[in-house]
């Protein structure tokens, strides 16, 4: 005795990208500009013009984004911002925000 089993639907399989997040520093009034810009040529490694205009934007808009990047990657670099920035006695204050 034989069983056909017949499927009359397949099975579709959805892969979805992970999700990519901003690296955001946000301005304070005690942070040097010349320690911000540092921090981003050589945690997040930006040419220094690059460094520069983030850092206009950070002054000028109150925030401004780093990086954008996979999300054990986005807390690493801003983890290592935060630590780096603490040990140096500067609150240098990084969020992350989901990237739509």
């Amino acid at each position: 005795m034989s069983v056909d089993i017949q499927l009359d639907e397949k099975i579709k399989q959805v892969i979805k990208e992970p999700s990519k997040y901003k690296v955001v520093m946000v301005n304070d009034d005690t942070t040097p500009i010349d320690w911000v810009i540092d921090i981003l040529m050589t945690i997040f490694k930006h040419s220094k013009s690059s460094a520069e205009k983030i850092t206009l934007d950070i002054h000028n808009d109150g925030s401004g984004v780093a990086g954008i990047y996979n999300f054990e990657i986005a807390e690493q670099k801003s983890a290592e911002t935060i630590t780096l920035s603490r040990s140096n006695g500067f609150p240098l204050t990084v969020k992350l925000e989901e990237s739509r």
